[in-house]
């Protein structure tokens, strides 16, 4: 990684081959399906003109490539533009010191109403989405909803009266798998929804500090609905052990049917067994008030210029950037990959043949029944809440006490971060 980030390409350069071409280098993660697709785009993006010529260049995942990502913009080291995080690992590389603004560029007006606030800053915006959109809440068995004459649930109430119909059928209610720790806090992370919708200024009072989890009646029901979960026993009885993929094989073939995750695993369901993609559908995360029903969405990642980018390779960047925010690019996009939502610019369709789940997720944000997860509206997240709500679903620790400790974790996480009022 020390030698590409200092190439040529990575600080921006002219093509030295003669054609005239201005060269520029496209930094994006190494996943096999984000590699996929950005190769799969500038292909076609360098053989439609002979101006500039943009070149791949992988960084690793994680925590790794976030580190990689706020070293190479400090250093001014960065590729010539980058794919990264929207929402609060956004904000957490300072873009208003080290990126540059796209507000005034023709094609941010493609780009949906909803997305801009992710990629902003300082009132300037900064990115164009690069992918689609997705959800948390919770993939179902269609099948086995159907065989035992259940519909989707729109409260909390409802959702358990189902579990408790499916676990008296013999099968796993609500799969867990506690093995991928992440994969625990979707109860939480998914209900943000309904927090929001019962407390329009939760974000805003819990990044200033003054909004509590183990405090807000609502705010604390994903905890509570997590143990809820383990002490009712609606839960896969190797939830302990269990990874994702075992989760979705489960969902698959129904010995599982209700799994808590992001709409995103449908990816990961098409290559275990593309032939039951269409048994599994996607529903948001219900609350306690069918009135106020919705998805918490994530949205897409951003691609970005950093300020070290100028003259001949800006405007060959903002050329590349136009050719993203068109619907021939989301066509490149679904031909490489799995759509997980919908494409939030302008024109980009869906086409029919899309798995079950991404129509479901996608028809959350054209009813408009969705708000952003907590993480594009705060850049506070507690780095121990996995761990933390392992325990509370293997009966280890109680709600109350977890949303306690959680508290205490978010305040170690705002003081780091030098937020006001911690």
């Amino acid at each position: 990684m020390s030698m590409s980030a200092c190439s040529a390409g990575s600080l921006g350069s002219s093509d030295d081959s003669g054609s005239g071409a201005t060269e520029i280098t496209f930094l994006v993660d190494n996943a096999p399906s984000t590699l996929l697709g950005a190769e799969a785009l500038v292909e076609d993006f360098n053989a439609s003109q002979d101006e500039v010529q943009v070149d791949v260049e992988t960084r690793p995942q994680g925590g790794e490539g976030d580190n990689l990502v706020k070293t190479r913009l400090q250093t001014g080291s960065m590729a010539d533009v980058f794919a990264y995080n929207s929402g609060s690992l956004f904000q957490q590389i300072a873009p208003e010191e080290t990126l540059t603004p796209l507000t005034d560029q023709p094609y941010v007006d493609l780009v949906d109403d909803s997305f801009i606030p992710q990629v902003s800053a300082g009132g300037e915006v900064y990115g164009v989405p690069y992918g689609t959109a997705f959800g948390g809440g919770v993939l179902y068995n269609r099948k086995v909803y159907e065989q035992l004459g259940l519909q989707v649930p729109k409260t909390w109430a409802e959702f358990i009266a189902n579990s408790e119909k499916i676990k008296a059928a013999g099968i796993a209610p609500v799969i867990q798998t506690y093995q991928d720790t992440w994969t625990s806090q979707l109860l939480v992370l998914g209900d943000f929804h309904n927090v929001a919708a019962a407390n329009p200024s939760f974000a805003e009072d819990y990044t200033a500090g003054e909004a509590k989890y183990a405090t807000d009646p609502v705010a604390i029901k994903g905890f509570e609905h997590t143990q809820q979960i383990h002490d009712q026993n609606l839960q896969n009885s190797d939830f302990a052990s269990a990874k994702v993929e075992d989760g979705i094989r489960m969902l698959l073939d129904g010995t599982g049917a209700q799994y808590p995750m992001l709409s995103s695993m449908v990816a990961t369901a098409m290559s275990i067994a593309p032939e039951k993609i269409e048994d599994i559908g996607f529903f948001a995360l219900p609350g306690d008030d069918p009135a106020t029903y919705g998805l918490t969405a994530w949205f897409p990642g951003g691609v970005y210029v950093p300020k070290t980018t100028t003259g001949d390779e800006l405007e060959a960047v903002n050329q590349f950037l136009a050719f993203l925010a068109t619907p021939t690019a989301c066509d490149i996009l679904t031909e490489t990959t799995v759509p997980t939502g919908p494409y939030l610019v302008e024109g980009c369709e869906l086409p029919d043949d899309v798995p079950q789940v991404t129509e479901d997720v996608s028809a959350y944000f054209e009813n408009d029944q969705q708000s952003p997860a907590l993480e594009y509206l705060s850049p506070i997240k507690g780095p121990a809440l996995e761990q933390i709500l392992v325990e509370v679903g293997s009966g280890i620790r109680p709600a109350q006490e977890a949303a306690e400790l959680y508290d205490q974790d978010v305040e170690k996480q705002a003081r780091q971060l030098g937020l006001e009022g911690w």
